[in-house]
């Protein structure tokens, strides 16, 4: 049972996220890559001192082979690197794959682009995304979700998420980080020289646990950040809505690792705030092997493992949320500012997050890792926000698995979505 629960838990999400930032004003564009001849090295190459560009203009690519997609779909892909903007609206850089079916599109208008964010695979270098589904390590679990959206004829945009550049580590779930690449690697994705993606393609987003959560971040700052996209739904499953709780259920728990992830993404995005300076010496070490782990190892080094154990003064969630960073901050009122569906409302509805089409949100009956009070309560917010809602809570499966039992509803409600039938929600 241990062992069967630890594989469950590939996908949580638990993080501890941040809000966006208005983008600043860059001095010069990033010149556009002439071909798709660039080598890995330069995708995943460190970023430059000053990232120059417009949120999602294509810096490099390359061609890939993504072997861990099953099925053979005949596709055309690419390794990709391009601008996005971080939690406090500086431009960085990002990685990720885009993938095109090379069957011809049969449906209405141009070829639509699934916008995906994977869920939880670890935050080492070698976890990224677009390595896994090329084979170059394997620790990932959604190359048949994939499989279904591309042979629906759905171009796919697949985010690695902010942190997976060489000497960096993955900013674990900061939620303007997740939701600005996802939006951003649809852009880019119209840039590839050869690609056939065009700027008026209907726009979808998907995820699930950590990438659930990215799918509601790129759905809520879709209107205000990438306006010209033409979105049209979006579907996000097992999501950690209220990151308070799940790190409370977390703590001490076979999936701690998660939290680990959390903390140390955290500190990546915010390294003002306090952290380096409260460890001990199983503490700094704790630092290290989240560097250095993907998905399973991290579960095990931090199975059982408690926050306590790891500072000096033996801090609990608590005391932490209590620290203050500069200007007063606390890490509390940060983790506060990041509950999902605060702020929402529909379109001219002069909410902080606008959201102008119908959204999919789940969960397994059987969930073990994420509450389920902050799942069905995230989409309580959704609906009495007056956002068209769809709601399944009735899959006979645990975490992992309603990944797997969901896919093909979340592909059916895409593809309703970009063959422009309405939406009936069940608010």
């Amino acid at each position: 049972m241990r062992v069967r629960s630890l594989f469950t838990t590939a996908v949580l999400g638990v993080a501890l996220a941040v809000p966006a930032a208005a983008p600043q004003a860059v001095a010069a564009p990033a010149a556009a890559p002439a071909g798709c001849d660039a080598t890995d090295a330069d995708i995943y190459a460190p970023p430059p001192a000053t990232v120059h560009g417009d949120p999602g203009d294509l810096l490099a690519c390359r061609p890939a082979k993504l072997t861990n997609i099953p099925g053979d779909v005949p596709m055309q892909a690419w390794k990709v690197r391009y601008v996005s903007t971080d939690a406090k609206g500086a431009r960085n850089v990002v990685t990720g794959t885009v993938a095109i079916p090379t069957a011809p599109w049969t449906g209405d208008g141009s070829r639509p682009t699934v916008a995906f964010n994977p869920g939880t695979l670890g935050s080492a270098e070698r976890c990224a995304f677009s390595k896994q589904l090329a084979g170059e390590y394997v620790d990932m679990y959604e190359g048949g979700n994939l499989n279904l959206f591309l042979r629906a004829g759905h171009a796919v945009a697949a985010t690695d998420g902010v942190g997976y550049l060489s000497g960096q580590v993955h900013t674990y779930m900061v939620g303007a980080n997740a939701g600005h690449a996802l939006l951003d690697i649809v852009r880019a994705s119209r840039q590839i020289p050869g690609g056939s993606l065009t700027a008026d393609g209907d726009v979808g987003i998907s995820g699930y646990s950590e990438g659930g959560a990215a799918a509601l971040w790129g759905a809520q700052l879709a209107a205000s950040y990438a306006p010209e996209l033409n979105l049209v739904g979006a579907a996000a499953g097992g999501v950690p809505g209220d990151l308070k709780v799940t790190a409370k259920q977390l703590n001490g728990s076979l999936f701690a690792g998660f939290l680990a992830d959390a903390l140390v993404g955290l500190h990546a995005a915010y390294p003002e705030m306090p952290f380096t300076e409260l460890m001990n010496e199983r503490g700094a070490r704790a630092v290290e092997d989240v560097r250095s782990h993907c998905l399973f190892g991290t579960l095990a080094v931090f199975l059982g493992a408690r926050v306590e154990d790891f500072s000096t003064g033996r801090l609990t969630l608590e005391q932490i949320y209590a620290l203050r960073g500069p200007g007063g901050v606390t890490w509390g009122e940060l983790v506060d500012r990041q509950r999902l569906g605060v702020g929402i409302g529909g379109p001219s509805s002069g909410a902080r997050y606008e959201i102008g089409f119908p959204v999919f949100q789940y969960r397994g009956w059987f969930e073990e890792i994420i509450p389920h009070e902050t799942e069905d309560a995230t989409r309580q917010r959704y609906c009495a926000a007056g956002i068209t809602t769809t709601w399944k809570n009735t899959y006979p499966a645990e975490h992992l698995t309603t990944d797997w039992a969901a896919a093909r509803d979340v592909t059916d409600f895409l593809t309703d979505r970009f063959a422009g039938k309405p939406a009936e929600g069940d608010c």
